[in-house]
């Protein structure tokens, strides 16, 4: 992929989005939010496509175009942390079962020929994972979930489960330690979290488009009107914008560019900015309606938001880029 995908990628694109759409409509999110649907089916699906096998490096553009579709849809199931957080810490086969990543907060005590973990973080999918990868300062620790306690808290986003975990003397040996390069995993995750910003941002546009082409106004759809169609002009801009930087990110990373996570920094921010544009243009155009529970709007607005609070905001990321760029003496 250079400038545009490939025509095998285009193909892959409209396969997942065939798939997207087939196995999680909008009327699946309302139903988990509402009623509490179990999305495990959905979860099986995926592994039954063989999607979670996408975690080499040489497929970080083919995962991107998942974690894509999958924002756009909102996706209730464990494959962003799985796919983007596990398993480029824990490495070894593709994840069977569900995983998450505790990045940061977790000490390792040495005891013996072993250590001792203790901590508390909150983490992507922390209470519904079968297995941990746990960042520490004696090296990354993959874990069964079993071990530890993990207790799902309230979010914005009523879909995605965030859950404070916390390891209480939690025992491991040097078998349970795996050769990780948690930078390069870090640019992954941070990667992956933007696809799925792009992705929701992408909805939020789809759902205005749609909103401002059919509502009318003095006989004409407001999106005829010079106010309402530069909103939208922006709010496609910085979808666009975020969408290049994302794809890049991937693409140095498929390639092993030591500029992977640079690129996923950058891709970061920009899906931060992205999506607070959005955000705040995708309410407007909707008006009161916009606010309504039975607007399936929020539901993208709360993914693009809760996903931008992960791993660190744009302000954290551009200081980043900042600091980076300032060691390069560029």
């Amino acid at each position: 992929m250079l400038l545009e995908f490939d025509s095998d990628q285009r193909l892959w694109q409209k396969t997942v989005r065939d798939v997207v759409a087939k196995h999680c409509p909008p009327t699946l999110i309302r139903d988990v939010v509402d009623r509490g649907a179990d999305p495990r089916p959905l979860w099986k699906s995926y592994l039954q496509q063989g999607w979670t096998a996408l975690t080499e490096r040489a497929e970080a553009v083919e995962l991107t175009i998942v974690l894509e579709e999958l924002g756009r849809a909102t996706d209730p199931t464990p494959f962003l942390a799985t796919t983007t957080q596990f398993a480029p810490l824990a490495g070894g086969d593709a994840p069977e079962a569900a995983g998450a990543a505790i990045y940061e907060g977790i000490s390792a005590r040495r005891v013996g020929a072993g250590w001792t973990l203790e901590g508390s973080a909150l983490v992507l999918d922390g209470d519904r994972a079968e297995n941990l990868a746990v960042v520490t300062g004696a090296g990354v620790f993959v874990i069964a979930a079993d071990r530890v306690r993990a207790h799902r808290i309230s979010a914005l986003d009523p879909v995605l489960h965030i859950a404070r975990v916390t390891l209480e003397d939690v025992r491991v040996e040097a078998g349970d330690r795996v050769d990780s390069n948690v930078r390069d995993a870090r640019a992954v995750a941070l990667t992956g979290l933007a696809a799925t910003v792009v992705g929701a941002s992408q909805r939020v546009l789809d759902l205005v488009v749609e909103h401002v082409s059919g509502r009318q106004q003095f006989g004409v759809p407001i999106g005829s009107f010079q106010a309402v169609a530069h909103k939208a002009a922006d709010m496609h801009v910085a979808v666009e914008r975020a969408r290049a930087l994302t794809y890049w990110a991937a693409l140095t990373i498929s390639a092993a560019d030591p500029r992977g996570h640079l690129a996923a920094v950058m891709a970061k921010a920009a899906a931060s900015e992205c999506q607070a544009m959005v955000f705040r243009h995708g309410l407007q155009l909707f008006g009161a309606m916009g606010y309504t529970w039975e607007n399936d709007l929020q539901f993208a607005l709360k993914r693009a938001k809760a996903a931008d609070l992960l791993l660190g905001g744009g302000d954290e990321h551009r200081a980043t880029i900042a600091k980076e760029y300032r060691a390069a003496r560029i």
